[in-house]
Parts: C-alpha cells; structure tokens; sequence
C-alpha cells in the first residue's frame, strides 16, 4: 500500500512540473479580413489614409494605383490590416429600413460587411431587423459642406425614379446630387430615400432641363465638345461651327452618366477598364481600351470594339464611340478641352 501511494505521490509532482515547465499553448489569432473601402464623393487618397491610419503610398502599393492623386466614387481600395482601425469616435447610427441587408448598409457607407459585423458584434451578418441601430463610420471628414441656399428641398424617392430623371425634374445634375448626399455610388438610390436637391429654391420644373450649355452660350473661342444625351450625339465645335460628329452610347439607366461641364483631365492612348460588381453579375474587365480622354473622376470618352449600337445607351456611364470617332477626337481636343454633357 505505501509503495502504491508513492507512485501516486511521485505522478503527482511530476505533472506539476510538466504544468510548470510547458509553455501555455494560445490559439492562434482569428485571421483579419482585409478592409475594403468605397470610395465616396469628395473623398481623396490622403482622407481615407488619415481616416484608417495609414498613408498614400501604402494604400497606393496594396491597389496597385499608378496615380495617387486619382481615385473615383465607387471605387473599392483595399486597406492592409496593419493593425489600425478608423479612428475612435468616428462612427454614427444608422437604423436599418425596411429593406435593407447588411451589404447595402455596408455600400452606403463606404466600409464592408465584415467590418460592420465587427463593430456591432453581429453573430450572423446576413440577419439585422427593421428600427435595429447600427454603428457605422461617420461620413463627416469626407462630406461636402452644404452650398449656401434657401430653404433646403428634399427629394423623396419614389418607386421607378433614377438620379437622372431626379435631377432634370429639378434642373440639377446627377453630380450636384450625388455630392450633396454623398452618396457612394449615384446609380443606386432607393424608395423612400430622402435626397437634399443642391439648388436654391428649387421646385419641380413642369419642362425639360435647360441644357448646361444655356449658361455657356455659343460664341466660346477654341475647340469644345457637346454630347446631347438625349440624342446620343458628339459634336466637336471651334468657336460656334460644328467640325465633326459622331453617334455616341452613354451610361443605361442604372449607371447614368452626369450632366454638366468638365475639361478633359488626362489622356491615354491604351488603358485597362474595370467596373460593375460580381454581385450584380455585370462586373467586366476590358484591356487596351483605345483613345481614353477622362474628364471627370473615372468617366471618359473612349473607342469600343466590344459593341457597335452606338445611338443607345450602353455603357456604365463613360461615352463610347467608334474607334475610329475616338481617335480623331483623341487627336483634335487637348487636355483642357471643355465637355458638357446635358439632355
């Protein structure tokens, strides 16, 4: 029996020193998704480094951007997981609406599923409830302050209604919308979204929009470009004649190209487009796009070799021509050329 008890005794301590002597063993970090943001109207590279902590260039390495100084609304740039995260106190509420899914909140306010999921402790992401309130990042370091004006119009989205048609009712433009209510992407609005209209005094016009050309009047010195949205015509102008036209496709419905002024930023004689998403099933990717003249965040003029029902809406908001077209204006309009766009 004592010989017994020794063993047992002996066991005993030597397990306690395996206890001590053996390292704890620790799980191993859950891996971190990596964050997404979406570009929002207004923002630039250094806001959204300044907002995650980060820098231009680091955010410029992850996504592979030849000019920093170039990003777009709607544009998805990954933010390396470098142990930051948006800076304290800069979140909101949102109470979901009728309708809503997490990834569309996500959308709406330019950060990613995983990361809302994160901030509001959501066991599954793919259940959130009407009147719940959610967490989300503050868009008040990136919106635009509001113009000066009156008593302020709000738009209530109805059923059917897209930014163009919004806008014209009112005399303004799809961008004057989109940056007074920041939204990330102005193709999609929603029924009973309530839309501030940027416009002094503003009320619904019984007429078609004036186009943005009637604040510019004819008599203009050098080389301008007038695209008829409704027409789906180009017209290359010196001074008040007509040089050359061509038949255009503009953005569809759901990705409507705006309205207004612009001056050609940059040009490229080939250049790699991508767009759409792979959850609405029309994401694409076309190389050496020929004759690209951008004139305003990531819409361009440019030739198109992948359709030929120019005279229609086709495109995601850019104005594809001929290629032919795009190469003589390509040639003719330098970097400065003034573009308005109108209905």
């Amino acid at each position: 029996m004592r010989i017994r008890l020794r063993w047992l005794v002996a066991l005993i301590v030597l397990l306690g020193q395996l206890c001590v002597l053996s390292p704890p063993v620790q799980a191993a970090p859950d891996a971190v998704d990596p964050v997404v943001h979406v570009v929002r109207w207004g923002e630039t590279l250094y806001l959204i480094a300044r907002r995650y902590g980060t820098t231009t260039s680091a955010i410029a390495s992850a996504n592979g951007l030849r000019n920093p100084n170039f990003v777009y609304a709607g544009q998805r740039l990954v933010i390396s997981s470098g142990g930051f995260s948006p800076s304290a106190g800069s979140t909101s509420v949102y109470v979901v609406r009728r309708g809503d899914t997490l990834r569309m909140v996500a959308a709406r306010h330019g950060t990613t599923v995983s990361y809302l999921a994160s901030l509001n402790g959501l066991r599954n992401p793919n259940f959130i409830w009407v009147g719940q309130r959610l967490k989300v990042p503050s868009t008040s370091a990136t919106t635009a302050p509001p113009a000066s004006q009156g008593t302020a119009v709000v738009h209530v989205v109805r059923r059917g209604e897209i930014l163009a048609r919004i806008a014209r009712t009112y005399g303004s433009t799809v961008w004057a919308i989109a940056t007074a209510n920041n939204l990330a992407n102005p193709s999609f609005i929603y029924v009973g979204q309530r839309l501030t209209i940027p416009s002094a005094g503003a009320t619904p016009s019984s007429g078609s929009t004036p186009s943005p050309s009637s604040s510019d009047p004819p008599g203009r010195s050098g080389k301008w470009i007038d695209v008829n949205l409704s027409t789906q015509r180009l017209r290359a102008y010196e001074g008040d004649s007509v040089v050359y036209t061509a038949l255009v496709s503009t953005g569809i419905a759901r990705y409507p190209t705006p309205t207004g002024t612009y001056h050609i930023q940059r040009k490229y004689r080939y250049d790699d487009m991508t767009g759409g998403s792979y959850a609405r099933g029309d994401y694409y990717y076309l190389p050496n796009v020929p004759y690209c003249m951008y004139y305003y965040a990531g819409y361009a003029l440019h030739g198109t070799f992948w359709h030929s029902n120019f005279g229609m809406p086709m495109s995601h908001g850019c104005t594809n021509l001929r290629t032919s077209d795009a190469g003589w204006l390509f040639n003719w309009a330098p970097i400065g050329t003034k573009v308005v766009y109108h209905y």
